[in-house]
């Protein structure tokens, strides 16, 4: 008796960016050779998160970063991380909110420190 199944092995894994798996090829790339940047919610809520904090400690509910920390219950070092996002540049914070970042910037790259001025950040997070 023949069998015709026929198995064929891809070499590929999946990465979850904003909630949703991509097919990640052995040489890095995504499946699609374009990837179109989409709605990312969990960097929106995160940006959304930090202008709130920002005005929180703006207008003395809280004065200091830990007292946020101590009502969100979360570390403070992720209070500290997360609110410099409400320094970036406007132009950024759109592009975010519309889902027209580039396809390859994630939360985790948001996170890692990045310069103050608008300028420096568009280059360091290649909008520029």
């Amino acid at each position: 008796m023949v069998s015709d199944v026929i198995s064929v092995d891809l070499p590929m894994t999946f990465k979850k960016r904003g909630g949703r798996k991509v097919i990640v090829l052995p040489d890095g790339t995504h499946g699609n050779p374009m990837p179109m940047a989409t709605i990312d919610n969990t960097m929106i809520k995160a940006v959304a998160r930090a202008f709130r904090w920002q005005k929180l400690l703006e207008n003395g509910t809280y004065g200091c970063l830990d007292e946020i920390a101590k009502a969100e219950r979360i570390g403070p070092s992720f209070v500290s991380r997360v609110i410099r996002l409400a320094l970036l540049a406007p132009d950024i914070v759109e592009a975010i909110l519309a889902g027209k970042q580039p396809a390859s910037l994630t939360l985790k790259d948001l996170m890692q420190p990045f310069p103050v001025e608008w300028a420096g950040q568009r280059r360091f997070l290649c909008l520029a």
